[in-house]
């Protein structure tokens, strides 16, 4: 894309030109064609001109942390990017104020470290249970979509942690493929955010059937354990419990939202994430070699349990690294509530700003060789110095996601259960686009057949 196309502050004098000339790479490829534009612009800040609708692209590491957490009240998580999110979440973690406040503060304590690793060995248990059903894939020589079968696994990991035995096998089977496809199906809105909420749009209809079927499994179970919280660690009952002194259906819908945002920051964020390993380690070889080995010695046979992970160390590079080119929440939008300044760019009051770790993440200014995969930018040994914000997957400030120990928990275990067990052949066309629904999902298709490691399968 041209300089022609944007508006980028400082110069003083600056280009506005027809919307035909922002919107149509936008449409065709948002992800890269943001990335490229602040990659033009140096870091600096970039108005887009989208005719009716003008937000300003934040990329430089200073203006991130400025906006997420030295001025975060005066960037709260509203505006036209969060309609859709609300219509799913509701008034949750995953908003601002009052509502916000509540949930964090009962869910922090849920999702420490501490509280996480009390987690893993139902979470390895389930893991171990849904692998031994995938060597049917493996002695069938069958290509599976990767995204789908690790959806599905999540989903269960996830479920048995947020609704421990009080959901139902078929209830279960529903909700991972609703939530997708609430999760994908609003794309339309995100990249024609000026569209009026009454004017229909692609994807509409199969949004609010979506999250239909989301309350039909969600709403019974959460007045279920209101009667009966009982005292078990699985999240619905604990919340249960913490809003016991609360009346009224606000209190069921609140604990529905949050179920429903954990679920989606939990679940789909760490299946679509798991989903580009699977290329990279396909066209890098010799990281797929070294990490084969660690797995080989640390894990053996398996399975795998949480006493693995501490000597799991070249996987979290890896997947860092991974993070650091696909982080699933690849767009998090603020709105400006006062005006005041990002270096000498003058913010007016009601502005949109665009930050992406997809963006940050890839600068030419803050990283060696940005559009490479290499996990040995994290190694313990070699890590370098570098700005805390030039990386953020999970966010920063006072909304960094609560999510981000159950994924270092969680997907190790999956991972290295995986890699313990079979060898992926990967299938999928090249260059992959990033297709910018909820999460940073590949836009296509990427099947794995699964090879059993030598000496055969575990019975």
């Amino acid at each position: 894309m041209t300089s022609e196309a944007i508006d980028i502050r400082p110069p003083a004098r600056s280009l506005s030109l027809p919307l035909r000339h922002t919107l149509r790479p936008l449409l065709r490829d948002p992800v890269n064609t943001l990335a490229g534009l602040a990659r033009q612009a140096r870091g600096e800040v970039v108005r887009l001109n989208l005719g009716p609708f003008r937000p300003y692209l934040v990329s430089h590491p200073d203006h991130v942390q400025h906006v997420l957490r030295g001025d975060w009240e005066n960037h709260p998580r509203e505006g036209v990017f969060w309609k859709p999110v609300e219509r799913l979440a509701g008034r949750s973690i995953l908003t601002e104020g009052p509502d916000w406040e509540s949930s964090r503060r009962i869910l922090q304590p849920l999702f420490t470290a501490r509280y996480v690793a009390s987690l893993a060995q139902d979470m390895a248990e389930t893991i171990d249970k849904e692998l031994t059903a995938w060597e049917a894939y493996a002695r069938e020589g069958r290509w599976i979509d990767i995204c789908e079968e690790l959806a599905r696994l999540v989903s269960r990991i996830v479920i048995r942690v947020l609704f421990g035995d009080k959901i139902s096998v078929a209830d279960a089977e529903r909700l991972a493929p609703a939530y997708a496809i609430a999760a994908t199906s609003f794309t339309s809105r995100l990249l024609v955010p000026f569209a009026p909420e009454w004017f229909p749009m692609p994807g509409d209809r199969a949004f609010r059937r979506a999250v239909e079927v989301i309350d039909d499994v969600v709403l019974p179970l959460v007045r279920q354990a209101r009667r009966d919280p009982g005292d078990g660690n699985d999240i619905i009952s604990a919340l249960a419990r913490a809003r016991a002194d609360e009346d009224g259906p606000g209190a069921e819908r609140r604990i529905r939202d949050d179920l429903v945002s954990i679920y989606g920051a939990s679940g789909e964020t760490t299946a679509v994430a798991l989903t580009w390993l699977w290329p990279l380690l396909h066209d890098h070889p010799e990281v797929a070699a070294r990490l084969y080995e660690e797995v080989e010695t640390v894990v053996g046979r398996g399975p795998v349990d949480a006493s693995c992970l501490p000597r799991l160390t070249y996987l979290k590079s890896v997947f860092q690294e991974m993070l650091r080119l696909y982080p699933p929440g690849w767009m998090m939008p603020r709105m400006a509530l006062r005006a005041n300044l990002l270096g000498d760019v003058p913010i007016e009051p009601g502005s949109t700003l665009l930050i992406s770790p997809y963006v940050t993440q890839r600068l030419e200014e803050f990283w060696d060789r940005p559009d490479e995969f290499d996990p040995e930018r994290f190694a313990v040994d070699r890590r370098e110095r570098r700005h805390r914000y030039a990386y953020f997957p999970f966010g920063g400030g006072p909304h960094l996601c609560i999510g981000q120990h159950l994924f270092y928990m969680e997907a190790p275990l999956i991972v290295a259960g995986i890699l313990a067990r079979f060898r992926p052949q990967v299938r999928a066309p090249r260059p992959l686009t990033p297709f910018p629904g909820a999460s940073l999902r590949p836009k296509e298709t990427i099947e794995v057949r699964l090879e059993p490691v030598a000496g055969g399968a575990r019975a």
